[in-house]
């Protein structure tokens, strides 16, 4: 939900047609602290809970509607039965490969940079029989992400109520970001065929379990210049960010 930043309260004195009494000072002021309680109430009014993977990572997790998604990009390195993913480094590597993979921001080994923006995957290791999710989770369909969306207002608002507000990740853009969702997505940025990553600040690219053709899956993306959140249709070699919709 929005915040409410602390301001001090000016009263100007020709507000009023005379002088304030006390009692009807102390009254306003009353009356200023419920509505600042209320705007509290509102702040507090996301429900969020937590899970834990594979890893022993643990996320917050955001309760949406009839939905309780992940607040947080996944970032496990193995799926559900404790084998790895490969973690591939290599452009030429990641060009190549054909079984499920992962990777970090621009290859990053900063856990402070991971933690943030999780791991990107490709649509192999999202899709794996293995299960990418632990139990109680799953990847979301694209009808799962139809459902969050039109829950939010639709393609063209609901970006803006799932993008984390400010720019503390985002560009200086972030244009409607509100994160009313609780959401809080963060510009993950994408991994290319070639290897290289794009949109770094600008983009951030979740995927879909639901294959579109036999070389492309659904998808949903958000941008920093506007408050939309399109379902699209991506490559399965891309590497995509994580979110995971509980059972």
């Amino acid at each position: 939900m929005e915040t409410y930043k602390k301001t001090a309260l000016t009263i100007p004195v020709n507000c009023f047609p005379g002088k304030l009494s006390r009692s009807t000072l102390i009254l306003f002021l009353a009356y200023f602290t419920i509505v600042c309680n209320a705007c509290k109430k509102e702040d507090n009014s996301l429900k969020y809970g937590s899970m834990t993977d594979q890893d022993g990572n643990t996320y917050k997790t955001i309760a949406i509607g009839t939905q309780t998604w992940m607040a947080e990009n996944l970032r496990t390195t193995t799926y559900r039965n404790g084998e790895p993913i490969a973690n591939i480094t290599d452009n030429a590597a990641w060009e190549t490969i054909n079984n499920g993979a992962y990777c970090t921001l621009e290859n990053t080994t900063d856990n402070a940079i991971i933690t943030t923006y999780g791991m990107l995957y490709n649509w192999l290791a999202v899709t794996d029989s293995r299960n990418i999710a632990p139990a109680g989770w799953h990847m979301p369909s694209d009808d799962e992400w139809a459902t969050l969306i039109t829950y939010l207002g639709g393609e063209i608002e609901a970006g803006g109520k799932m993008k984390e507000a400010g720019t503390a990740h985002w560009s200086s853009m972030n244009i409607d970001a509100t994160n009313k969702s609780g959401f809080t997505a963060v510009p993950s940025s994408y991994r290319n065929i070639d290897g290289s990553f794009g949109y770094f600040g600008v983009g951030c690219y979740l995927w879909s379990n639901t294959q579109s053709s036999t070389y492309s899956a659904f998808n949903i993306n958000l941008k920093s210049y506007n408050g939309r959140c399109i379902r699209n249709i991506f490559l399965i070699e891309l590497g995509l960010s994580v979110r995971l919709v509980k059972d």
